[in-house]
């Protein structure tokens, strides 16, 4: 077993979701949790099926998201998982629709953060084994950083 490290390649405003599905029909079915959920959102899906073609299988509305998407999918190639590229929009927009969707088995991330995501590679394939999602905790928060936050919550919206 050899274990790599592949980076996540994106722009640093992009969110997007990691996860591990199980079936063919995984694309369609997120893209359809994503329109009923957020039909505004500009998104891309891929897919690495894990047998026959073992294929990156792909769908979305948005030509750049749909493109990330693809990339990353094939960069990771590791079966069975999923990523889902978004602008316009947050993962906790679409998080628990996508957790619904009857294939998902598991979320590794859903950020904006740079991320790394540790791969083992067998003779027979790939896996996903976790994420690296940002960086090392700095330290703990003060009345200061409280008060951003909330700032911040309250300019996107998020609280009143």
């Amino acid at each position: 077993m050899e274990l790599k490290i592949v980076k996540i390649e994106k722009p640093d405003n992009i969110n997007f979701i990691l996860g591990q599905a199980h079936f063919i029909k995984t694309v369609e079915d997120l893209y359809e949790a994503i329109v009923t959920t957020q039909p505004h959102l500009k998104f891309g899906i891929a897919f690495c099926e894990s047998s026959g073609p073992a294929l990156v299988r792909w769908a979305g509305n948005d030509e750049a998201m749909i493109e990330l998407a693809k990339k990353n999918a094939l960069n990771l190639g590791a079966g069975h998982s999923f990523i889902i590229f978004m602008d316009n929009g947050y993962p906790i927009n679409i998080l628990n629709a996508i957790k619904m969707v009857p294939e998902v088995c598991r979320i590794f991330c859903a950020t904006a953060n740079p991320v790394e995501v540790i791969v083992a590679e067998t003779e027979q394939g790939r896996g996903i084994l976790g994420v690296i999602d940002g960086v090392k905790t700095k330290g703990i928060e003060g009345d200061e950083d409280i008060q951003k936050r909330k700032e911040f919550l309250r300019k996107i919206g998020y609280k009143f």
